[in-house]
């Protein structure tokens, strides 16, 4: 029973990676053939809660292998990472040249900084909890 359990909610985990994945990359090709250059998706933070700084496990990680894995190439926003990549993907510290170079931005939760490109959010935060 236990092992059924576990099972479950490892396979509600990918279902979940997967759905966001796929609303993602349809969000970049409806953006993408609005006209301009080739598609990369930003990341907007690592983290999964507010105010937290543990980003190795994030579920984050999942969504970015497959979009990756689609072609569409993936650069992280994260100013508490101390590196030039996370999980393959190029880091950065500049917000606004991250928000001015993305197609789309995937954040875990919604934050005012990214007020201004709105448009290119792609958050599962309903309720805009900073």
């Amino acid at each position: 029973m236990p092992q059924n359990l576990i099972e479950a909610i490892v396979d509600a985990n990918r279902t979940r990676k997967d759905f966001v994945a796929d609303g993602v990359l349809q969000m970049v090709w409806d953006k993408v053939y609005e006209g301009k250059k080739k598609p990369v998706v930003g990341v907007y933070r690592l983290t999964m809660k507010s105010n937290s700084d543990d980003f190795r496990a994030s579920s984050i990680q999942g969504v970015m292998k497959r979009v990756k894995a689609r072609g569409v190439p993936v650069v992280v926003y994260e100013p508490t990472l101390d590196a030039p990549e996370f999980f393959g993907s190029e880091v950065t510290h500049d917000l606004a040249k991250f928000k001015a170079e993305r197609n789309v931005i995937v954040a875990n939760r919604w934050s005012d900084d990214l007020a201004d490109v709105a448009d290119k959010v792609y958050t599962r935060d309903l309720f805009k909890r900073g």
